[in-house]
């Protein structure tokens, strides 16, 4: 095709994806919705507030995270580190302690390298618009639009899950969620229907009515103020948007924890390698196979075998099969490698989930 030809070509698809998006605005939407939001939404402390730390605090911590299980953590945090100052001089153990079974621990690592960033390079100055705010690590689109529409009333569309199912199912997008080309037809068609003014109570909204009304299994269909005009419930599609064009494959490993105790002290390892629960601490892991695995006769020829325990762990994207080797150590000794700690300490330091898990059933912690 030459070059005038694919011009015109060009210009032609353009028009028409135009006169597509145009077709999917609808003012009642955004109006509807922010009715329903005031009936209906939840008190959730970071609303009451337009601090752009609390905001981006909660906007973190509730990514991959729902709000009931997320509201304790935010507490939490916000007691701990009420400014921005606060969290960027903390150790970095004490704030993955406090995220300690929220998981994807990359969100605490972030969070806490950003917030030094604003402290020592800002002067504790949060940035106020979404292109300064999207430079922070660890913040995307939907963070940086959330903080700029939410504290700085900035005309942004925000796109999480509930707000990808909301406009999918309302407006009839067939488009993957998780590709390119589908995720920009959804910023599009978000980003037309936002009202003129109080965009962030509509963002609030449309985020409200996707976790509370339009839920993934089970929705409130017949009772729904949209439904006259929802393309999914007008053509039996609800259970079958959003559509994602990719299946999550778990990867299957094998941990073998090993446990080393005397009476009062224990050993673990910190995590470096860039790997899930990076800069947590441990018990001595060796990952291979059952089948094939034996504990290091160097590491507990002063020690006793004295229970053996076998879990799974489910991830996101990993199915972790793991084994507790635990020894009673017989002879105290040092190991470079491992740390040796007191065990009524052993609760000051941030640990993934499945051994915290462990530790609370097996291991007593006596404190003085």
């Amino acid at each position: 095709m030459d070059c005038k030809y694919n011009f015109i070509y060009e210009s032609q698809k353009a028009t028409a994806e135009f006169f597509i998006f145009v077709s999917m605005i609808d003012n009642d939407f955004s109006l509807k919705l922010i009715k329903w939001y005031s009936d209906n939404k939840r008190n959730l402390p970071w609303r009451e507030s337009k601090s752009p730390y609390k905001i981006w605090i909660s906007e973190i911590i509730l990514q991959q995270t729902k709000v009931d299980q997320g509201l304790p953590y935010y507490l939490k945090f916000i007691k701990k580190f009420p400014n921005v100052h606060d969290l960027a001089i903390a150790e970095e153990n004490m704030v993955l302690k406090l995220w300690q079974g929220l998981g994807y621990y990359s969100r605490a690592r972030n969070l806490h390298y950003s917030a030094k960033y604003i402290s020592n390079h800002l002067n504790g100055e949060f940035p106020k618009t979404y292109d300064e705010l999207i430079k922070l690590k660890g913040v995307g689109k939907y963070t940086a639009s959330a903080i700029a529409s939410f504290a700085f009333n900035e005309k942004k569309a925000v796109l999480d899950g509930n707000v990808f199912r909301v406009l999918s199912r309302y407006f009839g997008i067939e488009d993957p969620i998780d590709t390119t080309s589908g995720s920009k037809i959804f910023e599009n068609i978000a980003f037309i229907n936002l009202p003129k003014k109080n965009v962030d109570t509509y963002n609030q909204s449309v985020m409200e009515f996707g976790a509370l009304q339009c839920k993934p299994v089970n929705p409130n269909c017949n009772s729904c103020q949209l439904n006259s005009k929802c393309f999914a419930f007008n053509n039996n599609k609800i259970l079958s948007l959003p559509i994602k064009s990719k299946k999550i494959i778990k990867k299957e490993r094998f941990f073998n924890f090993i446990i080393l105790k005397s009476e009062k002290f224990i050993f673990l390892e910190k995590r470096i390698k860039n790997d899930i629960w990076k800069n947590m601490y441990q018990f001595p892991l060796f990952e291979e196979s059952i089948e094939s695995f034996s504990p290091p006769k160097d590491l507990i020829k002063t020690s006793i075998l004295s229970k053996k325990t076998e879990v799974t762990h489910l991830l996101t994207h990993q199915k972790l099969n793991v084994t507790f080797w635990e020894f009673e150590i017989k002879k105290l000794f040092q190991n470079k490698k491992y740390e040796r700690i007191e065990i009524k300490k052993l609760n000051e330091y941030a640990v993934p989930k499945i051994v915290e898990n462990y530790i609370n059933q097996n291991i007593t912690i006596h404190r003085l």
